[in-house]
């Protein structure tokens, strides 16, 4: 089902509302996949508390399903590299003194490679048909991803973004959405980090100066303005 052609939307959001047609605007998740977000993958091989990410599944998934009953275009992100690692630079790979490291066989498979049991998305929120999953060997889903002329072709301008961590892959994704032209939105209350000081450093980054990088608001306040377009 498409989204017919709507008027703008005014979100309230932070520093000020948050203008957007659905029919424009794509939902991008970033990297709720287990390797993160669940126990024996590589987020907690570094010595993280995965309930911090976990916590922001409920909301999450009410957001997805709002953004699906109006018919929204989603995105979803996998952080995922060759089997060879030829798309992993030994800067990435050796990087700190994780447990285990990129590639290395954990209780879900191999760290981070595509395929891997670890590499999918959580059941919780795992795409539907027609929803678009891009592996991205870096932080942004911008980098090596042809996700921009994807976009594009969809006639994408607005970009509203869930996912983890905030401060890394979920900011990185903003930024580079901003060089790009697009107007983008972070949910609060589905986006975590595993250091809950970084996330409240990123969305007052990403809303600073006049939405620097973008505006911030909550899922409910989404799910509240996409209320009156939901199909009978």
């Amino acid at each position: 089902m498409s989204i017919e052609s709507t008027q703008a939307l005014a979100l309230k959001a932070r520093p000020f509302a948050y203008l957007f047609q659905p029919e424009r605007t794509a939902l991008v998740i970033i990297d709720m996949q287990r390797d993160f977000v669940e126990p024996g993958g590589f987020g907690e091989s570094l010595g993280n508390d995965v309930a911090l990410l976990r916590a922001i599944i409920p909301e999450t998934q009410a957001v997805l399903q709002a953004w699906r009953d109006v018919g929204g275009f989603v995105v979803h992100t996998r952080e995922a590299h060759r089997p060879d690692l030829g798309d992993c630079p030994p800067a990435k790979r050796e990087r700190g003194n994780p447990r285990l490291r990129i590639g290395d066989v954990g209780p879900m498979g191999r760290i981070l490679i595509a395929g891997e049991p670890g590499n999918q998305i959580i059941p919780e929120l795992q795409p539907v048909a027609g929803e678009l999953v891009i592996d991205k060997p870096g932080k942004g889903a911008f980098y090596a991803t042809g996700l921009h002329e994807m976009l594009q072709s969809h006639g994408i301008s607005h970009l509203i973004f869930m996912g983890v961590t905030t401060e890394v892959c979920v900011q990185t994704s903003m930024r580079e959405a901003n060089d790009r032209g697009y107007d983008c939105l972070l949910l609060e209350d589905c986006t975590e980090s595993y250091f809950p000081a970084y996330k409240a450093a990123t969305l007052e980054m990403v809303r600073a100066q006049g939405a620097l990088v973008g505006w911030t608001a909550s899922g409910a306040q989404l799910r509240a303005a996409l209320a009156p377009h939901k199909p009978e």
